[in-house]
C-alpha cells in the first residue's frame, strides 16, 4: 500500500509560511490604514506624486492610470504604464504617496535597465504557467494523495523551483523600488524629512509580504523534495 504523502508530517512545513504570511499582511494593513489617515503636507495625491517622480526622471510618456480595488497598485513593464488603486490615485495620504512612489520606482528600474528587474520580466511568463500548475498540483494532490504524487513529484519540484526562483528575484527588486521611492520623495520635496518614517513603515511592511511569499514557496519546494527522497528510500 502506498503511503499517503498528502496527509503527512511534511505538511507541517507549510505552517511557518502561513504564519509569516498572516503576520506580514497584518503589518501591511496596520501601517497602510494608519497612515491613510495622515495627509501629506505637500497636498499631493498619489497620482500627483507618481507623475512628479516620472516627469523629473524624463518618463513623461509613462501614464498613471486608476484601477479598482484596494492595494491593486502595480507597474506594468510591458505597457510601460503605472496603475494605482482609486484610494491611492486620489488620496493625499502618506500611504497613498508612498505606494505611488514605490510603483514609480519600478518605472525607474526599467529606465535604468536594472538587471534583476529585467530578469524578473524574462522569467515572469514561465512563473505564471508554473502558478497555474501549482494550483493543479495542490487540488489534485489533496484528493488523490500518493497515487497522484508518485508520477507527478518531479513536475511538482520543477513547478515550485520556478516559483521559488521568481520570488527570490522579486524580493530585491521590491526592496530596490522602495529605496528609489524613499529617495525621490525626499529629494523632490514631496514629503518632508519628518514624514519619512511613516513612508518607511508603509513600504517596509509591504516588503514583508514578499519575504513571506518567498518563504512559502521555498517550504513547498522543500516538502516535495523530501517526498521525492522518501519515495526513493521506499523503493530500495
Amino acid at each position: 500500500m502506498l503511503p499517503n504523502y498528502w496527509w503527512s508530517p511534511w505538511e507541517l512545513l507549510a505552517i511557518p509560511g502561513i504564519l509569516v504570511g498572516l503576520w506580514a499582511q497584518f503589518k501591511l494593513q496596520a501601517a497602510y490604514s494608519k497612515y491613510l489617515q495622515v495627509v501629506a503636507r505637500s497636498g499631493l495625491t498619489g497620482a500627483d506624486a507618481a507623475r512628479e517622480i516620472l516627469d523629473r526622471a524624463g518618463l513623461k510618456n509613462v501614464p498613471v492610470e486608476e484601477i479598482p480595488g484596494q492595494l491593486t497598485d502595480h507597474y506594468d513593464p510591458m505597457k510601460k504604464a503605472l496603475f494605482l488603486s482609486s484610494e491611492n490615485f486620489h488620496g493625499r495620504s502618506l500611504s497613498a504617496v508612498g505606494v505611488a512612489a514605490h510603483e514609480a520606482g519600478h518605472a525607474l528600474q526599467q529606465q535604468a535597465s536594472y538587471a534583476l528587474f529585467k530578469l524578473r520580466m524574462i522569467i515572469a511568463p514561465a512563473t505564471q504557467i508554473a502558478s497555474y500548475g501549482a494550483v493543479f498540483i495542490t487540488m489534485f494532490g489533496f484528493f488523490l494523495g500518493a497515487a497522484f504524487f508518485h508520477p507527478m513529484i518531479n513536475i511538482a519540484i520543477g513547478i515550485f523551483s520556478v516559483i521559488t526562483f521568481f520570488q527570490l528575484v522579486t524580493l530585491p527588486v521590491e526592496y530596490d523600488a522602495s529605496r528609489r521611492a524613499k529617495q525621490q520623495l525626499v529629494q523632490l520635496g514631496i514629503v518632508q524629512m519628518d514624514e519619512s518614517p511613516a513612508i518607511n513603515k508603509v513600504l517596509d511592511a509591504a516588503a514583508l509580504t514578499y519575504v513571506a511569499a518567498l518563504l512559502a514557496a521555498f517550504l513547498q519546494l522543500l516538502k516535495f523534495i523530501m517526498i521525492a527522497n522518501s519515495m526513493r528510500d521506499n523503493r530500495r
